[in-house]
């Protein structure tokens, strides 16, 4: 007789895919409602970060985006102004192994209805271009010529030595689309890469998650290795979420917490072959639940403060970094201090980054 006793346990692979699984059902059936803008937002991006790290999702934990395929075609003719958001959807769906081929007519009917036609910035036509060249469609007349506006608009680092989350964010996605989402190297010259690294110096010295992580992501996608200093705050950072059932509450679409945030940050994780979703908590009774992201930690940036002192000085400021190091210093708290010795020691660009940052110029008559 034997006195062994065998444990279920699931192993590393079970676990990942019911953490997948758990942040799928909560996303598509108990955040908000697929009549929200936001849903298709919030979707758009679950699946584009699984699909682009190359995440192996077993079919039935699709299953709870059955019905928004199914109706795909139908929900694209009547939100025409979403199809960005709804191609992105059903091409991540059949790309992670949703069965079907809806995806080809719905990129064929945007493309006859000149929907990429509608877009006011060369963003957003690179964006539908991506979308619908990945069955076999161009929608975009002047491709090349749009292609070339942004890089050259990327190819000026000085702009982005500026906090302008707008302006880093759109650098960005521009590198992403450039790069097929990883698949491809984007050819960026030294100034465009130049531009990402001022554009994380900024991310870094304000504590930015979202962007930073975004950052590194189209460093790596670049061919480039991000600072080990950047990354390493992401990973610690993603240590401060709190991932948890919503018990009570409002209607779905109340639920308004830092999932991008999260998102970002696993997807640096995935793309640098590390686990995704390490934070969610199994769904041990195979249920779905409604989860709420949330990040108790702050901050903790630099950025407003040294912007302060700076601007405080005047006619006085210099862009020379040598001299400006103490004066800045000895204005800061303890905090931003440390987090500027660590910005620059993230980088051997720090020195040419503050030529721009300080902003030391006159406008002359």
């Amino acid at each position: 007789m034997s006195n062994v006793v065998y444990l279920n346990v699931p192993g590393p692979k079970e676990r990942r895919a019911a953490r997948t699984g758990a942040l799928i059902q909560s996303f598509a059936a108990h955040r908000r409602g697929p009549e929200d803008v936001f849903w298709l937002k919030e979707n758009a991006e679950l699946l584009n970060i699984l699909e682009c790290t190359g995440q192996s999702v077993p079919e039935t934990l699709l299953a709870p985006y059955a019905g928004f395929y199914d109706n795909a075609r139908a929900r694209l003719a009547f939100f025409p102004q979403y199809y960005r958001f709804i191609l992105s959807v059903a091409l991540d769906l059949e790309a992670l192994g949703m069965p079907g081929d809806s995806a080809e007519a719905m990129c064929a009917w945007a493309h006859r209805m000149d929907l990429a036609g509608g877009e006011t910035s060369d963003i957003q036509r690179l964006e539908a271009f991506r979308l619908m060249q990945r069955r076999g469609f161009d929608p975009v007349a002047d491709q090349g010529a749009a292609e070339q506006r942004l890089r050259d608009f990327i190819a000026r680092p000085e702009r982005f030595a500026l906090p302008n989350k707008k302006a880093a964010f759109e650098l960005t996605h521009i590198v992403f689309y450039l790069s097929e989402y990883g698949r491809k190297d984007p050819g960026l010259g030294p100034e465009a890469l130049r531009s990402l690294e001022n554009a994380g110096i900024l991310a870094f010295l304000d504590g930015n998650l979202d962007l930073l992580a975004e950052i590194c992501v189209a460093l790596r996608y670049a061919g480039h290795n991000p600072s080990v200093i950047w990354e390493t705050w992401v990973a610690q950072k993603m240590k401060e979420f709190d991932i948890g059932e919503v018990t009570q509450g409002g209607p779905k679409g109340a639920v308004a917490d830092s999932y991008h945030e999260y998102l970002t940050g696993s997807w640096l994780a995935g793309a640098k072959g590390a686990p995704l979703f390490a934070e969610v908590p199994v769904d041990k009774t195979g249920g779905g639940r409604r989860l709420a992201i949330r990040r108790a930690g702050g901050a903790g940036g630099a950025l407003r403060e040294i912007s302060v002192q700076l601007f405080r000085m005047g006619d006085s400021r210099s862009d020379n970094w040598s001299p400006m190091r103490a004066r800045i210093d000895a204005a800061l708290t303890e905090t931003a201090r440390q987090r500027l010795e660590q910005a620059e020691a993230s980088t051997h660009q720090f020195e040419a980054f503050f030529e721009d940052f300080a902003r030391a110029q006159k406008v002359s008559a």
